[in-house]
């Protein structure tokens, strides 16, 4: 085989001319070896890793191109080698670009790009890693406007997702050959030795915490800082509403009823059930804690939660500007839809002050008749 054919996957060139001239032999290997990992991985799983589903070649090639030109970038600011890039880098990166004379969309493109390098750390090297840049770069051509938030058919798919992802078979439906490669399965998930993977490991996998964040964040409109701060006594199961205390909601200003479908009731009831067997939460009033035991921040609920129950959902978040605010913006826009402006403010605990003295005759009857009308 020759130099040139192992320098390429699949015509995807992995170390260019270009960045040979920063580069002694030794860091000529390990910048080549890790891109070829990022380019099978670009061409096989990058798009939707889930789902298996790869970008298309001319995509992987341009977004190689960019990721090769970012690390350049970085090589000759700092004038050395640099194996593994950081936010930090990216927002240098983007602030450099401001300065230069080019297209917006030609800036956007780079920052699309970095931001899937950073996808590939997570996805193929498990690093914890999300880079928010200080300076955000659009392409007009192909921008959502407005910004979006979910469509009806998204947040039916975000609810069958919250369902289905990340289910298994129950323990006794599994014949035992079946039953051995579940427990490989789950000794990865849960990151423990594969011989202490019993029955409660099953029943753990198929839990409603995730389910429950979701259809609570759907129907309350939940920012993510409140998604940080709920508390299990916000949750009044009979009246099937939460009651968010003024010294702990967003905006400090009054207590607030919020309307829940009855179907998010009956799946927050199992979660508590579920929760109050989980040893982590003993003693804590948190309603969900991250596997570390802490509150989710909005890096953690973006990263651990909305991306992956999107991504299970099918959504678009390569070309689609959606964040966990496209939760909330899409429950007041439905809900204003289906009732009225001030019904929606009620139920999202409107920001502004001279606003929200305009919805003072709303009333929690209407909450639950508006939110039991939206998917």
């Amino acid at each position: 085989m020759s130099y040139d054919d192992e320098n390429k996957v699949e015509g995807l060139v992995l170390l260019t001319d270009e960045a040979r001239e920063f580069l002694n032999p030794r860091e000529e290997i390990a910048y080549q070896e890790f891109r070829r990992s990022l380019a099978e991985w670009l061409l096989n799983l990058g798009k939707n890793p889930r789902k298996a589903e790869g970008y298309s070649y001319s995509t992987a090639k341009s977004r190689m191109n960019k990721i090769d030109l970012f690390y350049r970038w970085v090589w000759q600011d700092r004038e050395r080698f640099v194996q593994d890039l950081t936010p930090e880098h990216a927002d240098d990166w983007m602030r450099d670009l401001a300065k230069r004379d080019m297209k917006e969309s030609t800036k956007c493109h780079y920052q699309k790009a970095a931001k899937t390098l950073f996808k590939w750390q997570r996805e193929a090297r498990n690093r914890d890693v999300e880079w928010e840049p200080e300076i955000e770069y659009s392409d007009p051509s192909t921008a959502y406007q407005p910004r979006e938030y979910l469509t009806e058919d998204d947040r039916q798919a975000m609810r069958e997702a919250a369902m289905s992802y990340g289910s298994i078979p129950h323990y006794n439906s599994l014949e035992p050959s079946e039953r051995k490669r579940w427990k490989s399965y789950l000794a990865q998930r849960l990151q423990k030795p594969v011989e202490e993977v019993g029955k409660k490991d099953f029943a753990k996998a198929n839990s409603f915490k995730y389910t429950s964040m979701i259809y609570v964040a759907l129907d309350a409109g939940f920012r993510p800082v409140e998604v940080k701060r709920a508390n299990v006594d916000w949750v009044d199961l009979d009246n099937g509403v939460l009651r968010i205390p003024e010294e702990e909601s967003s905006k400090s200003r009054e207590n607030w009823v919020v309307a829940l479908k009855p179907e998010t009731v009956s799946i927050l009831k199992k979660w508590l059930e579920e929760r109050s067997t989980i040893s982590k939460y003993d003693g804590r009033d948190a309603l969900w804690l991250t596997q570390q035991a802490n509150r989710y921040n909005k890096d953690s609920f973006r990263r651990s939660v909305f991306r992956k129950i999107a991504e299970e959902a099918g959504l678009d978040l390569e070309n689609r500007d959606l964040t966990p605010y496209s939760i909330r913006h899409s429950t007041a826009t439905m809900i204003a839809k289906e009732s009225d402006l001030a019904t929606a403010a009620k139920q999202c605990r409107h920001k502004s002050k001279q606003t929200t003295q305009k919805y003072a005759h709303s009333s929690v009857e209407r909450q639950e008749d508006a939110v039991n009308k939206i998917d």
